[in-house]
């Protein structure tokens, strides 16, 4: 019954996630992604930030009354991961059966979607915005209930840096949905549908993989990393972040509103006269330096953990190396097919893609 319970605790905290995401007060929002078939842009009400604080309450007074012990999801992290495989596969199947096809090939509609922006209720429940909210919740009650296991393990003897890992994780959650309007300006919500690599990935792999550096070290003695090291380790991550939410605002206020400055950096443009493309600030180190910035914290993330010649804390930042060096290559041809010989002009401003001065 343990191991049951255990295989459907995701679903179940799925379906409590639903139901707060739908029923707790939120604000609405236009995003950038306009209706197919349509000029009206797609409204979208958010409430993330409370729905995350809802349930780590409900989380932290289940645990201090005893309904359930501090490490669970770690005891049980085995059969949940099973069950969010499992239940992941079911969304992916529901999510893209009911659409008509796109390709040819049913594999391809299944892994890429067929359904650009499916909602509920008029936008009250977004399918996107649901996904990355219950992939990034279940992450943070992971890696809570990780460290948690850490410090029954060790008590005093437990890692200073498995806490700091645990609080830049928590950091990156509590970044993304404070910041949930911006995001419905980035390339997953106009360049990407739902399907498996959307549904399963928030489902199953989001909040399980993200979570490895700290399942894979939770059960290590503290290492001797030195508090100095800890400190840069912190810096690096807040350097990384300030590229990929830097970025990301300049590019959400120069959607918004084309002629307002961000930092102090007044927008710099070229221009066909029909589309514009920015080519300073953040976005004239390269293009895609955010790309950098969530590589950059991820290698801090692993590097604070403690156990740098430990092979899995390291799949974390490999694994967005993977993702996003592909990803660059397939947005800089979507680009070029959408603005031509306004491309051509852009990649001698900015020439390089990803780290700026070598690639």
């Amino acid at each position: 019954m343990e191991n049951l319970l255990g295989f459907f605790t995701p679903a179940i905290l799925y379906l409590f996630i639903f139901i707060l995401n739908a029923l707790m007060p939120g604000r609405w929002v236009t995003g950038y992604v306009t209706k197919e078939g349509s000029d009206e842009k797609l409204r979208y009400r958010l409430n993330g930030l409370l729905v995350l604080f809802t349930v780590i309450l409900a989380w932290f007074l289940a645990c201090y009354y005893g309904i359930m012990e501090w490490d669970y999801l770690y005891q049980i992290r085995w059969y949940a991961l099973a069950g969010a495989i499992t239940f992941g596969i079911i969304f992916s199947f529901a999510i893209v059966l009911p659409y008509p096809p796109v390709k040819k090939n049913f594999l391809a509609d299944f892994f890429l979607g067929r359904s650009e922006n499916p909602q509920l209720w008029g936008g009250r429940i977004d399918a996107k915005m649901y996904l990355y909210l219950i992939g990034a919740i279940l992450l943070e009650l992971n890696v809570l209930s990780f460290a948690a296991h850490h410090y029954l393990l060790f008590g005093m003897e437990a890692s200073p840096g498995i806490y700091l890992a645990t609080g830049l994780i928590s950091y990156f959650v509590v970044d993304y949905l404070t910041f949930e309007e911006v995001h419905l300006y980035t390339y997953d919500f106009f360049a990407e549908r739902v399907g498996f690599k959307l549904g399963w990935g928030c489902i199953a792999f989001y909040p399980f993989f993200y979570s490895v550096p700290i399942w894979s070290t939770a059960e290590l003695p503290a290492s001797d990393t030195p508090g100095y090291l800890l400190l840069i380790y912190a810096i690096l991550f807040l350097l990384s972040w300030s590229l990929a939410r830097g970025a990301n605002m300049q590019k959400y206020f120069f959607k918004k509103d084309p002629t307002k400055s961000f930092l102090g950096i007044k927008p710099e443009t070229i221009s066909d006269g029909n589309k514009t493309l920015l080519v300073n600030g953040f976005w004239g180190l390269s293009r895609h330096i955010n790309y950098l910035g969530e590589i950059g914290m991820a290698t801090a993330i692993v590097l604070a953990a403690g156990h740098p010649t430990l092979f899995w804390p390291w799949l974390y930042p490999l694994y967005y190396v993977a993702l996003l060096f592909p990803r660059q290559h397939d947005d800089d041809k979507r680009c070029a097919l959408k603005y031509g010989p306004l491309w051509d002009e852009y990649l001698k401003k900015v020439p390089y893609r990803i780290i700026p001065k070598v690639y």
